[in-house]
């Protein structure tokens, strides 16, 4: 065999990785392979691999009769709609995926170059874990990970995809990076297992139920979104980094002005209910004003009293934070100001403009919530809006009450700019409490008390459950007609184009955790 088709051969066998029969077997559980996950994710010719041929120095446990070119993961660069992205795509059929001391040092390397470079990093999880034969090596390797996906948060985009297992020490890595992409029925993600639960807790419980794709998208959090199947799984991820710039000096990038900046929509005149205490789909707001109508929700599962996601307003990408009437009142809880507060910590670290769409009585009352730390929880969400340099833009559709609306972007943490509809309430709380505590024995000795309550009531409306006080204070820069919101924002967004703010020097702030 001669130097040309010895290295052919060399790399047909990284390219089938484990084998036929586990590629068969691969495939018969719903998973596409490595090298299959890479060509469709990147452009077509694009991908250019790195350490094809690097092999394991493992010796002892008959590992020295098992080498294989790639040693269970697939690294390179390419290009997505023609902009540089790196990746790596762990090969479930070698080891099964598991990490060894080559292996890590392999993802270490395409981290440091997307650092250098200023590209995003891919990861596309599909492993067992630490390779068992390698002992403290493959822990070492997945510290050298972590400690690189510490160092490029906030630098390049992080995505995470988990397209098989993903237990133990390996779910930290995900956990650390900027988005979770779980596929239902074939991902799983725990630190341990249910066999190790049950022994240790006797709970019995399933991989399913213990760490699928519902489970981390719906119950902890953990992941941002849950796709039916590999191929979906990909194509999400290039739809997200659409909407991201490839670094933390980038614009994020901007699509095309197919939507008239103009656009009005007088359905938005309509929407906000003249019950205060009936609720409506926020959803429907944030599809009348972006562009096409196109958003992509980030965990769209979880804490639903909050909507958080991507979109564009003018060809501009943005991140949307907006309550949701239509779940929990739109109440700030636990859930909902983690999911936001971690959000737009993303959007600031990436110059993404923040709109936010707000409606919120308050806080989510109950012991439950104090006990759990609501104090701390929600003073995660206000940490994050005030530090947030990016341009802030916010509307007030209907309620905006009490600490909350303090904490939801409000003008005295530095948002730039501040609308209201005529339909916003703006108070320390709802015309009704207000008026049971500031009447309170006048209505005690009242001889008609809810004829008396319901003409408070209505004078507080008129005095202060409105916008007109706060845009006489100017902490409403302007009370708008819900069908122009569209337009209105859009400008206000390019006035800020070139917006410059800095926060004061230091190492980094203390955000209650």
């Amino acid at each position: 065999m001669d130097k040309y088709q010895r290295l052919e051969d060399y790399e047909r066998r990284a390219r089938l990785g484990g084998g036929e029969a586990r590629l068969k077997r691969q495939h018969a559980a719903g998973k596409l392979t490595a090298h299959e996950r890479i060509d469709l994710f990147f452009d077509p010719g694009t991908f250019q691999e790195l350490d094809k041929l690097v092999t394991h120095r493992c010796r002892d446990f008959g590992m020295a009769d098992e080498v294989i070119p790639g040693d269970g993961v697939v690294c390179g660069r390419g290009r997505v709609e023609g902009r540089l992205t790196y990746a790596f795509a762990q090969d479930f059929t070698v080891f099964g995926g598991s990490l060894s001391e080559t292996n890590a040092a392999k993802i270490v390397k395409i981290m440091d170059l997307a650092m250098e470079a200023g590209a995003p990093v891919i990861g596309l999880n599909d492993s067992g874990g630490a390779r068992i034969q390698e002992g403290v090596l493959s822990l070492g390797g997945y510290a050298d990970i972590f400690l690189r996906n510490t160092l490029a948060s906030g630098v390049v985009p992080q995505i995470s995809a988990i397209m098989g297992p993903c237990a133990g020490g390996a779910v930290y890595s995900p956990a650390i990076t900027d988005f979770t992409v779980m596929v239902d029925k074939t991902s799983y993600m725990f630190i341990t297992g249910p066999d190790v639960i049950k022994t240790v807790t006797l709970e019995d419980v399933s991989k399913e139920d213990l760490g699928g794709a519902m489970t981390h998208n719906a119950k902890s959090g953990v992941a941002h979104f849950v796709v039916p199947d590999d191929q979906e799984c990909l194509a999400l991820i290039r739809t997200l980094l659409g909407y991201l710039p490839g670094n933390n000096l980038d614009d994020a990038p901007r699509g095309p002005d197919t939507d008239p900046i103009d656009r009005e929509n007088a359905a938005l005149n309509e929407l906000v209910p003249e019950n205060p205490n009936q609720p409506y789909d926020m959803e429907d707001v944030i599809r009348a004003i972006v562009d096409g109508g196109d958003w992509l929700e980030v965990q769209e599962h979880y804490a639903r009293n909050i909507l958080i996601g991507f979109a564009r307003l003018g060809g501009q990408s943005v991140g949307i934070v907006a309550n949701q009437p239509a779940h929990l009142a739109g109440t700030l809880d636990i859930d909902a100001s983690v999911k936001g507060a971690r959000f737009v910590r993303f959007c600031d670290a990436f110059n993404i403009p923040l709109v936010t769409l707000e409606d919120v009585p308050g806080f989510l009352p109950g012991t439950q919530q104090e006990f759990g730390g609501i104090i701390r929880h929600g003073a995660k969400l206000l940490f994050a809006f005030a530090e947030a340099t990016v341009p802030k833009v916010t509307v007030v559709t209907r309620k905006a009450y009490g600490g909350a609306y303090c904490v939801m972007a409000s003008k005295h943490i530095r948002t730039d700019v501040n609308f209201a509809w005529p339909t916003a309430e703006i108070a320390v709380m709802g015309p009704e409490g207000a008026v049971n505590i500031l009447y309170r024995r006048e209505l005690e000795t009242a001889d008609d008390p809810e004829s008396l309550r319901a003409e408070k009531i209505a004078e507080f409306k008129d005095k202060l459950a409105n916008p007109l006080v706060a845009a006489g204070r100017g902490f409403i820069d302007e009370v708008i007609q819900p069908s122009a919101t569209r337009p209105k924002l859009i400008a206000a967004l390019r006035s800020l184009e070139g917006k410059r703010a800095k926060n004061p020097a230091k190492k980094h702030g203390n955000i209650p955790l």
